[in-house]
């Protein structure tokens, strides 16, 4: 397992975005993301480029009405078709003078794009349940297309190119043949996003499109456009990291084929020997997958202004490996949010993302670690309109940072969708800190999204050995910002802390560790957020 993981990360390396498109082009060419099985958004008109030749007229054929348009100086055309009810398959036809492209098997649904690192790549095959699944994927209402991991330090116009016969970079009609394939993606396509739209096509029973767009190890920055990154002066750093690339490029991409031969001969005697030191890849003339907005550019930006429904996003694990970061990250990821809906011109699309799972060793003491300070970030990015986020603490695992547990990661996701996309009355949510009361030596917490009440332990799994109404995962402290456990019972739908060690309590800490214990639920088996009643600095 150890030499698979580092041989993927290795082709991931060699990976180059530098496709661009002529200004003069003699027939009629479509971007990747458009072709056949595709999926089209319902309900809005529907975006359509490409490129000809200059000045020449394209018409698009669709349901019995036509569509004209013209290619602009730099050869490229734009179109907005019709709004359309779900249903499919269609047929469409794309006309010039100089040439016509027919295209099959067209669905009208929802478009969701999924994105993230390495827990959102996890493939199905991999996944907990995956084994059971991949037969039973029969749904041909379900297409997925996966955009190969690039980077590039200037935006591009479509994807990197792939090798002929490839699954990548093309719509796939789901099929157990398809999920099983080990040549695409990461042992097969996202297993989160394929638990994800197994789920809403069996709530909203329209045709679901996935656009999986993801590179394990990767941080936010890099998601983000330089134009993005630039309306806010706090992420200056990234900025001039970024103009350095640019700077430096053309001498570094002389000095790097020699350099990437010496890593992989090396590197080549290490996988056989296994000892020593593991040698270092070169950095890339681009400066690579975690360059800042390197991602965008080459991953996310050909798929712009696609017809979406929303976005599913489940990152965070490299933006948590020091503190300062982790706290940037209040602003660096609704910074994302915004940058994303902006370039997509749809208005605020719902924005869904997984809140950082559980790791490490178990916690031994009330306020620990690191990821805390991510998730807090994440839960206050709820603050943006039309977001949800997913609680997984419960269901990773203490000593490995992908979690195989990802099915119930997708339908907690689709839940959320439910509730924020498709505004279905449902309990979306576990529960949610709302305010406190300090009263003598106890303190007394209230919440949000308790739904049929709140419960000591996840009425599903069974997962608190103490009495129902006995909390874990509780932390008091008084002024001076020192956190012990605590005693934590539920009364009706407030939860009343306290220690015989407080006399005098003033915040409370709910699974503030890497690796929390927490018990708290509602009725429907969701797990309550870590969070906090104080503004103690991060350092406590």
């Amino acid at each position: 397992m150890k030499k698979t993981i580092i041989h993927h990360c290795i082709i991931g390396l060699t990976l180059f975005c530098v496709f661009t498109i002529p200004t003069a082009i003699a027939a009629i060419k479509l971007p990747a993301i458009i072709g056949n099985n595709m999926v089209l958004q319902r309900g809005i008109k529907v975006p359509l480029w490409g490129w000809a030749t200059i000045g020449e007229e394209i018409q698009i054929s669709f349901q019995g009405k036509v569509f004209k348009t013209t290619a602009d100086k730099e050869g490229k055309w734009f179109v907005k078709l019709s709004s359309y009810k779900a249903g499919g398959p269609f047929e469409m036809s794309l006309k010039s003078n100089e040439s016509q492209i027919e295209l099959k098997n067209i669905l009208i649904g929802d478009v969701w794009v999924a994105s993230g690192q390495s827990n959102m790549e996890f493939g199905i095959q991999n996944e907990k349940t995956g084994t059971e699944e991949i037969p039973k994927a029969t749904d041909s209402q379900i297409h997925m297309f996966y955009v190969p991991m690039a980077s590039a330090l200037e935006p591009q116009k479509d994807i990197a190119t792939v090798p002929a016969g490839s699954r990548n970079g093309q719509w796939i009609v789901c099929s157990p043949e398809a999920m099983a394939d080990t040549k695409w993606s990461w042992h097969g396509f996202s297993a989160v996003g394929y638990y994800f739209a197994k789920e809403l096509r069996s709530s909203t029973g329209s045709p679901v499109g996935m656009i999986a767009t993801y590179k394990g190890g990767t941080p936010a920055q890099a998601w983000i456009s330089l134009p993005g990154l630039q309306q806010a002066p706090a992420f200056s750093n990234y900025i001039n990291n970024h103009q350095s690339f640019l700077d430096n490029y053309e001498k570094v991409k002389q000095e790097y084929p020699a350099k990437e031969a010496t890593f992989q001969a090396a590197f080549k005697q290490w996988n056989l020997q296994q000892t020593g030191a593991k040698p270092q890849a070169p950095t890339r003339p681009d400066g690579g997958f975690s360059a800042p907005s390197n991602l965008y550019n080459a991953m996310v930006s050909p798929l712009v202004p696609y017809g979406i429904k929303g976005v599913i996003w489940y990152q965070g694990e490299s933006n948590a490996d020091k503190l300062p970061q982790a706290l940037e990250y209040k602003s660096l990821f609704p910074r994302l949010i915004s940058d994303w809906r902006e370039k997509w011109g749809q208005g605020n699309f719902p924005f869904l993302y997984v809140q950082l799972a559980n790791i490490r060793k178990p916690a031994e003491t009330p306020s620990e670690g690191i990821w805390p300070w991510l998730r807090e970030a994440q839960l206050k990015t709820l603050s943006v309109t039309k977001t949800g986020m997913a609680v997984i603490t419960d269901i990773g695992e203490a000593y490995d940072i992908h979690p195989t547990n990802k099915k119930d990661v997708g339908i907690r996701m689709a839940l959320i969708a439910r509730k924020v996309a498709y505004k279905e009355k449902l309990v979306y949510s576990g529960p949610v800190y709302k305010c406190m009361k300090i009263k003598r030596n106890t303190v007394e917490l209230s919440f949000e999204n308790t739904g049929s009440g709140l419960v000591g332990n996840n009425p599903i799994l069974k997962t608190n050995t103490l009495a129902s109404d006995h909390l874990r995962g509780f932390g008091i402290a008084a002024s001076d910002g020192k956190f012990v456990w605590a005693d934590a019972v539920l009364k009706g739908n407030k939860i009343i802390v306290s220690s015989d060690k407080i006399s005098k309590p003033v915040a409370v800490r709910y699974n503030w560790a890497d690796n929390p214990t927490g018990t708290l639920y509602n009725q429907e088996g969701l797990p309550a957020t870590p969070f906090r009643t104080d503004n103690f600095p991060a350092n406590q």
